[in-house]
């Protein structure tokens, strides 16, 4: 990694504790958040986009969560009212905090459980970092927050004489947090000589699942494209009991990942509009779906895929409504004390590799600050058309990944 300077704040990071409601609360707004950012990343409602999509909204929500914490007056407002954060500031990044330590608890080995199953293990690691202009005047009490609820060091860099040198220090920081699944999050470009903060969060996943898929029934099959042509795919497939929902429009199943306290949920739409979907989809109907999610034996068929997005989120970030933000008009006092910061970027790349042993998928977002101037019957689940996935922690709801397959065969 390239050298940098890294100075600590002499907070430590807090001790989780949060009430439960307030982890509701702030999950069921991340939630709505996620949504919305995928049906303007997606496109239009009842469109959709013709890419497959990876984005970690719990990534995004933590960078942008970050960078609201210096936010002040209209600023702060606006970037409430588009991430849906609905708790008073001080009790949001507690419990931010708390949800964090508990999402990170899902990383531990699992003993096999039988002679003919290996030891495995779910890793999952969410990690922060800013990088700030040296000699810049950040203040003590913005460190302190950023370091007490969300663990974030600061790394002290030189972006008005040698912006390059940070942006590769940067990328690095993020490919070894991601196991080299992010290598270059922030291209040529991203930085110059006006860039006081960057602020980064870094998500990596490597889950087995409970229940691999049998590698010998992998076999190839046809898979449809919006336009209704088709391509030959490998398809993964299994019966097994799983959670299982349907209404006239959709059907959806759960595959958990080993421990079951993480899963990967597959929505697939009756027939091809995955726009219709999208478009329909809300934190209340999403909820409604997964309440509805029971044991059934299913015949599943899913693709195996491998999908890469790199975004730059500003424009959908302003289509939501969050625009003072990124203009000289922008008040982030709480960071300097002046007003002085406004957002010149947000940037997200994700990764997402599905096969049959599990899933491994990887995100990291930075917002780049800028100096102003038991059933008895079998259900079919045969995902041969585009669908929605989400990788969720099953107890809080938190959704990590999010994302929609469009053409199993574009890989990453």
């Amino acid at each position: 990694m390239t050298q940098t300077q890294l100075l600590t704040s002499d907070m430590a990071r807090a001790s989780a504790g949060a009430a439960p409601q307030d982890i509701e609360t702030l999950v069921s707004g991340n939630t709505a958040f996620a949504l919305d950012l995928l049906q303007s990343l997606a496109g239009p409602k009842g469109s959709s986009s013709a890419d497959n999509l990876v984005i970690s909204p719990y990534s995004i929500s933590i960078a942008l969560a970050m960078t609201y914490a210096g936010a002040r007056g209209v600023t702060a407002e606006e970037m409430a009212e588009v991430l849906h954060f609905a708790l008073p500031s001080d009790r949001l990044h507690a419990t931010f905090n708390a949800l964090d330590q508990t999402i990170a608890a899902r990383s531990r080995d699992f003993p096999a459980r039988n002679e003919d199953e290996e030891d495995s293990r779910v890793e999952l690691n969410v990690v922060n970092q800013l990088w700030a202009q040296q000699g810049y005047g950040f203040l003590p009490e913005f460190l302190d927050l950023l370091a007490a609820d969300y663990g974030a060091g600061l790394r002290l860099v030189d972006f008005t004489k040698d912006y390059e040198v940070a942006r590769l220090a940067i990328n690095d920081w993020v490919a070894e947090a991601t196991k080299d699944r992010i290598k270059d999050l922030l291209p040529a470009g991203s930085l110059n000589e006006l860039t006081r903060l960057v602020l980064t969060n870094a998500v990596y996943l490597k889950a087995p699942w409970d229940i691999p898929f049998e590698e010998s029934l992998t076999t190839d099959d046809a898979f449809r494209l919006p336009d209704g042509s088709t391509i030959t795919v490998p398809f993964m497939r299994q019966s097994e009991t799983l959670g299982y929902a349907e209404a006239e429009a959709w059907q959806a199943v759960e595959l958990p990942y080993k421990g079951n306290e993480l899963s990967m949920v597959i929505m697939l739409p009756e027939d091809l509009d995955l726009g219709v979907l999208i478009g329909r989809l809300d934190a209340t109907s999403l909820e409604q779906m997964l309440a509805t999610l029971a044991p059934e034996t299913v015949n599943m068929s899913l693709p195996k895929f491998e999908a890469r997005s790199e975004l730059s989120l500003g424009d959908a970030l302003r289509a939501l409504g969050m625009q003072i933000p990124f203009t000289d008009d922008a008040d982030f006092s709480g960071m300097t004390g002046d007003r002085d910061l406004a957002v010149d970027s947000v940037i997200h790349n994700g990764f997402v590799s599905v096969d049959e042993e599990g899933t491994e998928a990887a995100a990291a977002t930075a917002v780049v600050m800028r100096a102003t101037s038991a059933p008895t019957d079998v259900k079919e689940f045969r995902a041969d058309r585009p669908f929605i996935w989400m990788i969720r922690d099953v107890e809080t709801g938190t959704v990590l990944f999010l994302g929609q397959v469009v053409d199993p065969s574009a890989g990453a």
